[in-house]
């Protein structure tokens, strides 16, 4: 099993293909992942299956949880509950998310 991981190999992988995440770690009790996306480009995810941290990276704009926005920043960690319906929008730079589940990414 792979046990270190470079961000920009999977940054890189985002870029040059039609998805705006990757997945780099999904075991059934834990997958991790990176999320980028454009200035402006929408964030299309469905409520997960289990619980989910996210470290935003770097970049701005906004995490809809339930009805409320949350401002988006480098280095703030955000908590959404599973089955919870949750978007990022309103980037006007390039926002990278590392996303972290309590259980497998389906």
């Amino acid at each position: 099993m792979k046990l270190e991981f470079d961000l920009s190999t999977y940054v890189k992988k985002i870029k040059n293909s039609n998805s705006y995440f990757e997945t780099f770690i999904n075991k059934s009790s834990l997958a991790a992942g990176v999320l980028v996306l454009k200035p402006g480009e929408e964030d299309t995810q469905e409520p997960h299956d289990s619980d989910e941290v996210y470290y935003v990276i770097s970049g701005d704009g906004f995490l809809k949880i339930k009805d409320k926005d949350y401002k988006v920043s480098k280095d703030k960690v955000f908590f959404v509950a599973k089955d919870v319906a949750h978007y990022f929008h309103g980037n006007k730079t390039e926002l990278k998310v590392l996303y972290f589940f309590g259980g497998s990414d389906t």
